[in-house]
């Protein structure tokens, strides 16, 4: 049978396009298999506890705190204290021009003192008026007259004894004290001001006794109670104590439409009064896949891992696109994108390319 040499010169053609790929192709192969594998080390993911949990701006407050206003009007005559002072219950901590109200106290001093002369001298009468009466020299008319008088310079003298006593009263009040032990605050007033009822002169905190003040969105009304675990977190997220909330309002904040909790925090923990913080509420804990921080690597802002993945008698680089919730220390819970066993790639990120050759290292 004779071929046409058309149909003769194609076979030859695609005969040496065969061979010629053939040719090709076994240099790829070979470089395939010569590529070397890179020894990584990996964690395998399991189920760990997982907090659920909010974080929510939130107040450190002092259970005791003081403004401390003057009851009286003057002049400061001293400031014995500065602003971060520690001071003791009672600790005087200014003073008032007292001169004025010791010239009233002296006043009313000596009225007293006119007062109990009066009373002494009608009490006497009285003794004399009671014996002349009982030896029939003078009426009972005249009895009762010197009885009456002493009645009433008794009262004039326990009155003036009152108003003596208030009005020294009235000059402890030119001293200014703490009412219990805490830290000074800021001092707006210098010596030598004029001061009212309306001016502030300072504050006292007591450190000892701080509350964090949440107010949690009523959508989580149905969820919060007493006894949920509390952490106070630094600005960064560092947990800086943790507690639990031990208070919850009756009511609904009608401003903000939250409840208010509180949780305490012990003295020891690193936060002041009225400072801003952020407290993470944990409302369960659940059971996730978790993986190291370091294992995350984050393009255009979406997080990946990089996995160690079967294939054949080895294992091969694979990237995964990964959903993860808020850091917990050094790791992450993955809420979507892994499963129990993955084998996260956690070393050696930089130079792995896509369907690498690896070693898992354990």
């Amino acid at each position: 049978m004779r071929i046409p040499l058309a149909v003769a010169a194609t076979l030859v053609s695609i005969a040496t396009i065969a061979t010629t790929g053939c040719r090709q192709s076994a240099p790829a192969q070979q470089q395939a298999q010569q590529m070397q594998v890179m020894p990584v080390q990996v964690a395998a993911v399991s189920l760990d506890p997982v907090p659920n949990g909010d974080t929510y701006v939130s107040t450190i407050k002092s259970r005791r705190s003081a403004t401390l206003q003057p009851q009286v009007d003057g002049n400061l005559t001293r400031i014995l204290v500065k602003s971060g002072d520690h001071v003791r219950a009672g600790q005087l901590l200014m003073t008032i021009d007292p001169l004025k109200q010791q010239a009233t106290v002296a006043s009313t001093a000596g009225t007293e003192n006119q007062k109990k002369a009066v009373l002494q001298y009608n009490k006497a009468e009285l003794d004399r008026q009671k014996g002349l009466f009982e030896a029939g020299v003078v009426s009972k008319q005249a009895y009762e007259i010197a009885l009456q008088n002493f009645q009433n310079s008794e009262g004039d003298y326990k009155a003036s004894q009152e108003s003596t006593s208030a009005q020294r009263q009235q000059l402890a009040y030119y001293q200014i004290r703490a009412p219990f032990d805490g830290i000074v605050g800021d001092i707006p007033v210098h010596q030598g001001d004029y001061v009212s009822a309306t001016t502030l002169l300072t504050t006292i905190d007591e450190n000892s006794q701080l509350e964090a003040y949440i107010y949690i969105p009523t959508e989580r009304g149905a969820q919060v109670r007493n006894g949920l675990p509390v952490e106070i977190l630094d600005d960064t997220g560092k947990p800086l104590v943790k507690s639990n909330i031990y208070f919850l309002s009756p009511q609904v904040e009608n401003g903000m439409q939250s409840v208010l909790a509180k949780a305490p925090v012990p003295s020891s923990a690193p936060v002041r009064n009225l400072q801003i913080v952020k407290a993470r509420v944990t409302w369960d804990v659940t059971p996730k896949p978790t993986v190291p921080v370091l294992a995350i690597t984050r393009i255009n802002g979406q997080p990946f891992v990089t996995i160690a993945a079967p294939q054949g008698n080895g294992y091969i680089a694979h990237q995964v696109a990964v959903k993860v919730g808020d850091a917990i220390g050094n790791t992450y819970p993955v809420l979507e994108g892994l499963k129990p066993g993955d084998k996260v790639i956690t070393s050696g990120l930089q130079f792995l390319a896509e369907g690498m050759p690896v070693k898992p290292l354990s």
